[in-house]
């Protein structure tokens, strides 16, 4: 037997074995496109169950009372839709910008971190409705998979969980599109974008279909929350940036709250064409993908927050905590936002998080972020030790014992290397 005929007798398998625990209701993460409402439909015929779909309101600008009248034409018993925008950004995306983190150095993991709140929704809403299933639209060759089901393990690991696209055969689009005309679903699909598109208040990602080729530059017409660097306003804008215990409070002057202040950050630096990036990056299943993403309002905070940090921020804390951002960042891509590391992590970064209070005034220009000041009511740089010019506050003939005690490992070693050099010559 093939290795394929294997994994199709597997697939055949696995969901004999699903349909014999006999799920009654399922809790579906719906978003009303061509995937989760074939899988709506599929999962209704298939096991019979009553079928509540779920969607969380992250900002994304969809249509969402549209979505709730699809979900129950489509055959849901019920549709939840739930506005968490400002608990996405306060409790998941300020979290992660306290601790600085940059997937492989430039991702900002917009869709990495709204996963483990979508799947924290729909475990409540399983509890709500005594569900004893949940269920995902993500791919068997994606990351989401792992962040949706990581997320059930840690908060609810008596539930089945049901991923249609790793045993269906519904294996193309084509084979989606037939299914949903036979069972009369309305999605609309054109040739005009082809590539997927994810979007939150905090970032707008783009993947597959055209961006498959990395050689392939993104079309233009393609960008939803950004325009170009030529299209960019010629006058740069300078804005002010308040932060308190690491966390952005304000923006000129006027208190905001978590998502209107992020949205607001998103209209100014997408105005200067600010915060593309287009990298192919390392998944977690093993393989390479390339995404280009929007995340003008989170590329301004980055920078702004590392100016606020400059001078409030301990020099060892700020150097032990930017040690830790490729493996905290890491967590959060893979799924591990409720995993008892990233957890413990947390708390530290939190903790260096407290001093950081104080503002940055940034320039936006041509897809650029630019420090012009920054200053804090409690900050530690101090002009009379810093000053080139005459002070009081500092003996500089301290640094020659500082220096000789930092060098004294290296001219051990150097001498000791010097003597056996000469024995050799010697010899």
């Amino acid at each position: 037997m093939s290795s394929f005929s294997k994994t199709i007798n597997k697939k055949d398998n696995h969901l004999a074995k699903q349909k014999k625990s006999g799920p009654k209701k399922i809790v579906l993460a719906y978003s009303g496109g061509l995937d989760t409402s074939v899988i709506l439909a599929w999962l209704k015929e298939t096991y019979g169950a009553e079928i509540v779909a779920y969607a969380s309101d992250l900002g994304q600008g969809d249509d969402l009372a549209a979505i709730k009248t699809k979900a129950l034409k489509t055959g849901a018993s019920k549709a939840i839709v739930e506005d968490v925008q400002d608990e996405f950004v306060s409790d998941y995306v300020w979290p992660m910008l306290r601790g600085a983190a940059l997937y492989e150095g430039v991702y900002m993991l917009g869709t990495s971190i709204a996963r483990p709140l979508i799947a924290k929704g729909q475990v409540k809403v399983a509890r709500q409705f005594g569900a004893d299933a949940v269920a995902h639209g993500a791919t068997g060759k994606g990351n989401d998979q792992v962040r949706f089901e990581l997320t059930f393990a840690a908060l609810a690991p008596d539930l089945q969980v049901i991923a249609p696209w790793r045993f269906w055969n519904l294996n193309s689009r084509t084979a989606l599109l037939k299914f949903a005309h036979k069972h009369k679903i309305p999605v609309p699909v054109t040739a005009a974008k082809p590539y997927s598109i994810d979007q939150n208040v905090l970032h707008t990602s783009y993947e597959g279909g055209i961006l498959e080729d990395p050689w392939a530059a993104p079309p233009e017409d393609m960008f939803l929350t950004t325009v170009s660097i030529s299209a960019a306003p010629n006058e740069a804008e300078e804005v002010e940036i308040e932060f308190k215990h690491g966390n952005a409070v304000a923006v000129n002057g006027k208190r905001l709250a978590p998502a209107a202040l992020l949205r607001k950050l998103n209209q100014l630096g997408g105005k200067h064409g600010i915060g593309r990036v287009d990298l192919v990056e390392n998944r977690f299943v093993g393989m390479k993908s390339r995404g280009v993403y929007e995340t003008p309002g989170g590329a301004i905070l980055h920078v702004a927050r590392r100016a606020v940090e400059s001078i409030t921020m301990d020099r060892e804390v700020m150097h032990q905590r930017d040690a830790l951002i490729p493996r905290y960042a890491e967590m959060i891509y893979y799924g591990f936002w409720f995993a008892p590391e990233r957890l413990a992590l947390q708390a530290l970064i939190d903790h260096s998080a407290e001093p950081v209070t104080g503002t940055a005034r940034v320039k936006l220009h041509k897809g650029n972020v630019i420090v012009t000041g920054r200053k804090a009511p409690k900050s530690l740089y101090r002009q009379d030790l810093s000053t080139f010019e005459a002070d009081t506050v500092y003996n500089q003939y301290d640094a020659e014992g500082f220096i000789r005690l930092q060098g004294l490992r290296l001219r051990v070693a150097s001498a000791i290397e010097g003597k056996i050099a000469k024995k050799r010559k010697n010899e």
